[in-house]
């Protein structure tokens, strides 16, 4: 068993191979860490470029498109590491970048991920989408982070340069412990891409590990590379995913009231999207909805599974408001302001 292995989920990534994989094997040498790109069946020739690294990458073919979650899930059953570094192709490391997430997940057993301060690769002075500081839902299961909610994101003056516990960490970068990944169940599959990490680290919190946010380490992220953010297939897997959430992670008690108000919420985001004339999107919120609906069956049947890990967990680390409402209507547009 190695220390660390750094996994690259690649599909038809290759312009991005061609930017940033030289730096990640250069900062991230070591005689106990291997660098992994497993391909999600490419088909723009990554895997012919990805030859002239031999010896210094290891390339996983995993034959098809099985999407973020499934992907992952499928890479890292074949690496026997202490410890995942999951790792999106559009982003660049930096020199010592690796050092301080694996040593954070050697102080504490207790922690079972961690992720690197998230920076805009376009904007460096500024957080990224995708991560940001450190991320959190509210009562709702809408995601946001510190330095980033909704579309707003905040330059980095420093603000967030402590360590601090996170609800959940980025699947754009983000170190994982080995024992802790297998003992929750690995991503769920059905998420494809989108939220996958969020509901990976609720059942880190059933468990009773924690997650956490280092920003002694820092990367930069395109963002976007393989989905576009104006993407009708993302905004309906980031409508759907966040409900496959809420129904699998509440318990009974909040369940049918915290569905009911978020339907309310989606319809409103769908009546926008409208009037925008983006009407792919809106209609993308209505199949996310219909989607939920065809698999309320399966939905259960995960819930009881979770429900057998522990206790369910509300943790403080999720914001007992609306954070719709908090942006959109008391104007709240940064995470201290929360």
């Amino acid at each position: 068993m190695i220390k660390t292995a750094v996994v690259i989920l690649n599909w038809n990534g290759k312009e991005f191979l061609e930017m940033f994989l030289g730096k990640v094997i250069e900062h991230s040498s070591g005689p106990d860490t291997e660098v992994y790109v497993a391909d999600n069946g490419s088909d723009d020739g990554s895997c012919e470029y990805l030859e002239s690294f031999k010896g210094s990458v290891k390339v996983l073919r995993l034959g098809k498109n099985h999407g973020f979650a499934g992907g992952y899930n499928l890479a890292l059953s074949q690496i026997d590491a202490r410890y995942y570094v999951l790792l999106n192709s559009d982003i660049e490391v930096t020199p010592g970048w690796l050092e301080p997430l694996t040593g954070f997940l050697d102080s504490d057993p207790g922690i079972a991920s961690c992720q690197p301060k998230i920076l805009s690769w376009k904007e460096k002075d500024h957080f990224e989408y995708a991560g940001a500081a450190g991320g959190f839902i509210d009562r709702y299961g809408y995601p946001f982070c510190r330095g980033r909610i909704f579309t707003n994101t905040e330059p980095d003056r420093g603000q967030y340069d402590t360590p601090v516990n996170i609800f959940w960490s980025s699947g754009a970068c983000m170190a994982l412990r080995a024992e802790a990944w297998h003992k929750a169940g690995g991503f769920d599959a059905d998420f494809f891409a989108h939220m996958e990490e969020i509901d990976l680290c609720w059942r880190f919190h059933r468990l009773g590990y924690s997650i956490s946010f280092v920003p002694q380490s820092k990367v930069f992220h395109v963002g976007g590379g393989a989905l576009p953010y104006s993407s009708p297939f993302k905004t309906f897997l980031n409508f759907r995913n966040s409900l496959y959430l809420l129904y699998k992670n509440l318990p009974d008690d909040k369940l049918r009231k915290t569905v009911f108000t978020r339907k309310l919420l989606d319809g409103v985001a769908a009546l926008s999207f409208l009037l925008k004339g983006q009407a792919s999107a809106a209609g993308s919120v209505w199949k996310a909805h219909n989607e939920v609906r065809k698999q309320i069956k399966v939905l259960q049947e995960k819930r009881r599974m979770i429900g057998e890990m522990g206790g369910y967990k509300f943790p403080e680390l999720i914001l007992n408001k609306s954070i719709v409402f908090e942006f959109y209507i008391m104007k709240r547009k940064k995470y201290s302001s929360l």
